[in-house]
């Protein structure tokens, strides 16, 4: 293999990796610093199509790259601040705005380059995460630096393949074979560049000096629009499954469009070009071409404007997780709805179908290897400990989608059954089973917060009060025990019982934490985590045990409940 082979594989390996590396830290980053502001801002933003494709062409068209917005918006669905809908018209729109390049190229024959900000980026990111490692603006930091090296990673692959851009000569001619090579030709110019932009200004600079006619041009447009999916589809590499449900949205809209503008192409330029002389534009083939561009993309939104419902309806169908699966709901039908009383019951099942995913997230949490000691304060075998650590972390990360997909689904059922005639005491029903839902989605929250609290330990530390954990972890576990069966509620008398005796071992141990963080038995830091760890916990054994009490209460007559003794 030759020096200038090894070169380019080099640089596509480290293009490759910088990008994905970035990618996972801008997910990682967004998701750890959005906090309810954030989540507000971007979903009002999506909340109808105007504004989902305003806002996407009006970011693109600041930016100038409309591979940036589209990997900014995948990265934002994978961390779940954006829904698949919205977030559809704003990759629509990102086509609209990238054309934004072609005007300024053809009209001031200058664009702006996203790549330029890569470093500053970075710098700012890494010094906001130096900063505040652990704080709102550390994870800002790090959604920043994401930023950068996915921008160096997509500046080193354009660098890699800049020589052998170079040497391709672009086709000329208007049959169909020509017009074929054209748009195959900007389509690997952007595959290889990852720059549509830099393929446009390619077209644009052969049409303005000669060598391309307009047809010709936009051919190598139409190929490096869909040309630019590749960014989409390494931004959704690894991701969940609606960022690659959003992926694919990106790419099906290119290739449609591309499609209609290949077979409509000779009357597009010639009705663009008896505009350009309608209008008095001046005779610049430049023009022409930016012209054609935001023209194919405008299309490409008026054709997935019917489209869109049945598409987001069969992404939803596709990529499917277990825990979409789980997320479900296995109750609510829409059929029972003009049912109240049927529709009541059905949530009340969906209800404790909800409790049992909720101490299933908690138990999972105490069989973290830092908490699964047993009686005589035995850490689990070394063997075993580090895959357990990342099994028991993801368990937790599905719970909590599947707390969220429920939650949303409850909380639509009783909007829906609110517009039904019932009866007062049913309507007042309503608030405490949304209450109960609550409940359910704060201990599933509580469990990942005291799995992320023991992240660094995934082993308990020396010096640890082994038998006040043990304690603790017992009566915790026995509390969780009765919320085990989605066909009966625990009886109240029982989990008021066993959430005394949870308080008080949890009592015992913080006060065992604290005494041999003072004596010097434990690291200080050792015992914040588990301090905080143990709150959590506690938090969460509250909340379920609020949960099965107040779902009591709300059982209609000859509903089933566990036995109180």
């Amino acid at each position: 293999m030759g020096e200038g082979a090894l070169a380019l594989l080099a640089g596509l390996l480290g293009g490759l990796g910088l990008f994905l590396l970035g990618m996972e830290l801008m997910t990682d980053g967004l998701r750890l610093a959005a906090g309810p502001a954030l989540e507000r801002i971007l979903a009002a933003s999506t909340r109808t199509r105007w504004r989902g494709l305003a806002a996407g062409m009006l970011v693109t068209a600041v930016v100038q790259s409309s591979s940036a917005v589209t990997v900014a918006t995948i990265g934002f669905v994978n961390a779940g601040l954006l829904a698949l809908g919205g977030a559809l018209w704003v990759l629509f729109g990102a086509n609209v705005g990238t054309t934004m390049t072609g005007w300024l190229v053809s009209l001031l024959g200058f664009g702006v380059k996203i790549d330029a900000w890569a470093l500053p980026l970075v710098g700012l990111g890494v010094a906001l995460r130096v900063s505040g490692a652990t704080t709102r603006r550390g994870a800002l930091g790090t959604a920043l630096a994401g930023f950068g090296l996915l921008f160096l990673g997509i500046e080193v692959l354009k660098d890699s393949f800049d020589g052998v851009a170079r040497q391709v000569t672009l086709p000329t001619g208007e049959g169909w074979a020509a017009v074929l090579a054209q748009f195959l030709i900007g389509l690997v110019l952007t595959v290889l560049m990852q720059s549509s932009s830099a393929s446009l200004t390619v077209a644009l600079s052969a049409a303005q000096a000669g060598l391309l006619t307009a047809h010709g041009a936009a051919a190598v447009v139409i190929g490096a629009n869909i040309g630019t999916t590749v960014t989409a589809v390494l931004a959704a590499f690894k991701a969940t499954a609606n960022a690659r449900r959003a992926a694919t949205a990106h790419v099906l809209f290119n290739v449609i469009t591309g499609a209609v503008a290949l077979v409509l192409l000779p009357w597009l330029v010639q009705w663009l070009l008896d505009a350009k002389a309608a209008l008095g534009l001046p005779p610049v083939p430049a023009l022409t071409v930016a012209m054609f561009h935001t023209t194919f993309n405008v299309l490409g939104v008026v054709l997935m404007w019917p489209l869109a419902d049945p598409l987001t309806r069969w992404l939803q169908s596709r990529f499917r997780t277990a825990e979409e699966d789980a997320a479900r709901p296995r109750h609510l039908d829409a059929t029972v709805l003009t049912v109240p009383v049927l529709a009541l019951d059905a949530l009340r099942r969906e209800l404790m179908r909800f409790g049992v995913l909720a101490a299933r997230a908690l138990r999972t949490a105490f069989e973290l290897p830092a908490l699964a000691a047993d009686h005589e304060g035995h850490p689990p075998a070394e063997s075993a400990r580090a895959a357990a650590h990342e099994a028991a972390k993801g368990r937790l990360e599905g719970a909590r989608t599947v707390a969220l997909g429920l939650s949303r689904a409850l909380a639509d059922f009783v909007v829906r059954l609110q517009r039904a005639e019932m009866s007062a005491d049913s309507a007042a029903r309503l608030p405490d089973m949304l209450r109960v839902a609550r409940y359910c989605e704060v201990a599933v929250e509580q469990a990942g917060e005291a799995a992320e609290a023991l992240a660094p330990w995934d082993r308990p530390a020396g010096g640890l009060p082994q038998a006040e954990l043990a304690a603790f972890r017992h009566r915790a576990m026995a509390l969780l025990a009765l919320w085990r069966d989605e066909s009966a509620v625990p009886a109240p008398p029982l989990v008021e019982a066993a959430l005394r005796e949870a308080e008080d071992a949890y009592a015992v141990l913080k006060a065992a934490l604290l005494r041999a963080g003072a004596q010097g038995a434990l690291a200080l830091e050792a015992m914040d985590a588990w301090l905080r760890a143990a709150s959590e916990l506690r938090r969460g054994l509250q909340q379920i045990a609020k949960g099965a009490t107040l779902l009591a209460s709300l059982a209609e007559p000859g509903a089933p409940q566990a036995a109180a003794g």
